[in-house]
């Protein structure tokens, strides 16, 4: 009888008990978190295929048809998202538009208000018919008036002045071959810095607009590319020089391009006319690339340009970008920290022993974590504890979930019962008061037995 009532008054204690614990925290599954939204994925595989490349959306411009250009590509110049192109990969001979990459890679290093004054050595080698700007031997230049005679009148006198001043002839091409890897120009080959026709030397619409947009973000690169007009200096006096990029003057019938940057074209023999170009309009820059128009005569380079450049103002918004303007991410790289981030997460732990160790030392041998400890447990009192310096919060008062809110299960702190099983507790409390009540029951007289 007394095990049967201990049993019964054991089910009433774990009822009653169920009754009045709290429900328990919710596990991870039924967290609901915000979802991040997915990254754009540009697929570089894409700018490799022949032929014309473009997504228009619902309603968007087709690429332009009329364009001649062997191989062209327009492009975001603040974002590099490519918006459309034709065989941008495709090598074929630069002309004096590599004259971009000798700028970007020389510039940085040359005092442009340095003066030098020029040898006989440093003008040897220049190309029969080759692009000049007037460079004496004997006479005195400002480095900025060489640049001017760089872009200006795409001087191959002026460049070699700059390479000889930057390390010599070889080395420039060293120089620049380096500056085009890094950059993530991977159909460059360099062979002659000022752009003139050599065996073996090429680039491609992609490297071009990848000068170009490198250029920009230089001012001095910017300013030099997009001045119209200047003066050249000539021993005791000087004589005008004009950009040779119609697109920037407005001269020989070609319509100047309203917002026009610059940046450099270039023509030979071999490789027909090319063109790199930037206009800004509003808040968006764009940078176009033409490599050989087939049409059009020597004047077709500018109005292919400004066909694309229209045809980019007016796509913009109204396409997906087919590739960007910067080296291919690794993703198996990419995907191995990804996995490793994944982990970090789930454990919670990081391990950085020189951090802790360098706090050790100013603690007086106590760890960051006993110092930040021992701050919360002053501060809860208090209110919330301020940020520390790298921007962390240490800690805060346990304060009350908004309604409606969604709290993760690592915020929800731990009950004195957590871990335990509800039946074991229901049970155990169960056959306590069980046996007290059983302790309590009215005793019988001593002579039931007699």
């Amino acid at each position: 009888m007394i095990v049967t009532s201990a049993v019964r008054h054991a089910a009433a204690g774990t009822a009653a008990l169920l009754l009045v614990l709290p429900v328990p925290a919710a596990t991870a599954s039924s967290v609901t978190e915000p979802t991040p939204p997915a990254a754009r994925f540009i697929d570089p595989a894409r700018l490799h295929r022949s032929g014309t490349q473009v997504q228009p959306l619902s309603g968007g411009p087709d690429a332009p048809s009329s364009v001649s250009a062997l191989s062209w590509l327009v492009a975001d110049a603040s974002t590099g998202e490519v918006l459309a192109a034709r065989d941008a990969h495709r090598r074929l001979p630069p002309a004096s538009t590599l004259k971009a990459l000798f700028a970007v890679t020389a510039l940085p290093h040359i005092d442009q208000e340095q003066r030098h004054t020029v040898t006989e050595s440093e003008l040897k080698g220049i190309g029969t018919g080759s692009s000049l700007v007037g460079v004496r031997a004997g006479y005195t230049y400002k480095v900025s008036d060489l640049w001017n005679g760089v872009f200006l009148s795409s001087g191959n006198d002026a460049v070699r002045v700059l390479a000889a001043m930057n390390g010599g002839w070889e080395s420039m091409a060293r120089q620049m071959q380096a500056k085009a890897r890094a950059l993530g120009a991977r159909d460059t080959r360099v062979v002659s810095p000022d752009g003139y026709d050599a065996p073996g030397q090429v680039s491609s619409a992609y490297d071009l607009a990848l000068f170009g947009r490198a250029g920009l973000q230089d001012p001095a690169f910017t300013r030099y590319c997009s001045t119209p007009y200047a003066d050249f200096p000539a021993g005791g006096w000087s004589y005008g020089i004009r950009n040779t990029n119609r697109l920037l003057t407005g001269a020989n019938g070609v319509a100047r391009y309203p917002g026009l940057i610059g940046v450099k074209n270039g023509y030979t023999s071999g490789a027909g006319n090319t063109l790199i170009a930037a206009a800004r309009r509003g808040p968006r820059t764009l940078v176009v690339s033409v490599m050989n128009p087939q049409s059009g005569g020597g004047l077709a380079v500018y109005e292919e340009a400004r066909t694309l450049l229209d045809w980019g103002f007016d796509a913009a918004g109204w396409v997906q970008p087919v590739g960007s303007l910067g080296p291919v991410r690794d993703r198996a790289k990419e995907s191995k920290e990804s996995v490793k981030q994944a982990a970090k997460e789930r454990t919670g732990r990081e391990t950085v022993p020189q951090a802790g160790s360098e706090a050790r030392k100013e603690g007086g041998g106590k760890t960051e974590k006993d110092v930040a400890g021992k701050a919360v447990a002053g501060q809860a009192a208090k209110g919330p504890v301020a940020p520390s310096a790298d921007g962390a919060a240490l800690a805060a008062p346990e304060q009350p979930a908004k309604p409606g809110t969604t709290v993760s299960r690592d915020a929800v702190p731990p009950r004195p019962w957590a871990g335990l099983p509800l039946a074991l507790v229901g049970s155990s409390l169960g056959a306590a008061l069980s046996l007290w009540m059983w302790r309590r029951r009215p005793t019988r007289g001593s002579d039931e037995g007699v």
